[in-house]
């Protein structure tokens, strides 16, 4: 009887925080139409095509600063609020760039993750009852948007005379409300659950609390260049089906899948995973992906069955695949799939150089290592 894979994600439906999210963007769009009118000042000037194709450059110009720079006061905002809850500071990252603490020495690396723009993890303080501090750190971000968009509104009305400064303060002023909203408002995407979301998981669910403080235990650990197999064993139990409804929650079975590969307990992982999948556990798009690319890596070096392969291999998986191709895993199936599905050592040869390349700027040289003996079993089956 052949194997249900139960890869797919939960569907879900369309709901109010999505249309908002839709909504808002269209506001962000009417803002920029309105700016651009003000900007060039139409109804004053007889402007050329050349002109107004230079001053809509100007305008996305200052559309792409007042991102970037709202991006970076979200992710301070949690740095701060989280430095105030009695956090300390681990990692701070922006698009692909990342700064982490390593025993005490900040390092910049490299480290890209599909549906993020930054990230900031810190070390979270001792549990307390069972708690921490999690509404500020969660919601900092959020937070600064807001209050950065009260301060650029502001700036907009008394420096509305600055014709081009007056346009970015209101563009700043729009995509921080936006950010604010999209954050805080619990929502989910494809790929990653967004900060009032995981709020609302650790607040509806005591145990979810201790999840949370292990998964920045977890981080923390990984950044002193601990692997996960030496990592406490308690961290890894597997919680109840039950239990893994709650999103929060679930990240510690993706730990214990992920703990599993590190011990190279490919049954085992690939039992839980199954299991996980067919349980329908509340686990993100980000994390549900990564581990179809573990058990890819299973199946190629275990029965290497091209039914199984083949719908492993969704069309939802490969682009995830292709939009995490800089990803130690990612590559590391990648490598096991050109050796044993594909037989094509040239290839495997061309995405091993581009593992190496991209090892030398990871900033976890433990996963880099536990990937590498990955990708000599799966050489050693070739």
């Amino acid at each position: 009887m052949k194997e249900k894979m139960h890869n797919k994600p939960r569907k879900r439906k369309n709901t109010w925080t999505q249309y908002l999210v839709t909504a808002l963007w269209v506001l962000i769009g009417f803002v920029c139409g309105i700016a651009f009118v003000k900007y060039i000042r139409i109804p004053e000037n007889n402007v050329t095509l050349y002109e107004a194709l230079f001053y809509l450059c100007g305008l996305l110009l200052g559309m792409c600063v007042a991102i970037i720079t709202q991006l970076i006061l979200h992710e301070a905002g949690h740095l701060i609020f989280g430095l105030l809850s009695g956090y300390r500071f681990s990692s701070f990252r922006l698009f692909n760039l990342i700064l982490v603490n390593e025993n005490g020495k900040l390092k910049l690396k490299r480290l890209e993750i599909a549906g993020t723009g930054g990230q900031c993890l810190m070390v979270p303080p001792d549990l307390k009852d069972g708690k921490i501090p999690f509404v500020f750190y969660n919601l900092g971000g959020a937070l600064m948007n807001l209050i950065a968009g009260v301060i650029f509104i502001c700036m907009y009305f008394l420096l509305r005379d600055i014709q081009l400064f007056s346009v970015v303060m209101l563009l700043c002023a729009a995509v921080g409300f936006v950010f604010a909203i999209t954050n805080g408002v619990p929502m989910r995407t494809n790929t990653v659950d967004n900060d009032g979301y995981n709020t609302l998981a650790l607040a509806r669910n005591k145990d979810a609390m201790r999840a949370f403080w292990i998964q920045l235990k977890v981080s923390e650990k990984i950044s002193k260049d601990v692997r996960l197999k030496d990592m406490p064993e308690e961290w890894f139990a597997v919680p109840s089906d039950e239990a893994m409804q709650n999103s929060m929650i679930a990240v510690l079975g993706v730990f214990a899948c992920s703990r599993l590969m590190d011990q190279q307990q490919f049954e085992k992982a690939n039992e839980l995973m199954i299991h996980m999948f067919a349980a329908d556990s509340n686990i993100c798009g980000i994390h549900r992906n990564l581990l179809i690319c573990d058990r890819i890596y299973i199946e190629l070096i275990t029965e290497n069955r091209q039914e199984h392969l083949a719908e492993l291999f969704s069309k939802e998986q490969k682009k995830f695949m292709r939009q995490m191709q800089n990803f130690p895993s990612v590559l590391r199936t990648q490598y096991a799939y050109a050796l044993l599905c594909e037989h094509d050592v040239a290839k495997a040869e061309q995405i091993k150089t581009q593992f190496q390349k991209c090892a030398r700027v990871y900033p976890y040289p433990n996963e880099i290592l536990s990937e590498k003996g990955l990708m000599e079993i799966a050489k050693k089956h070739a």
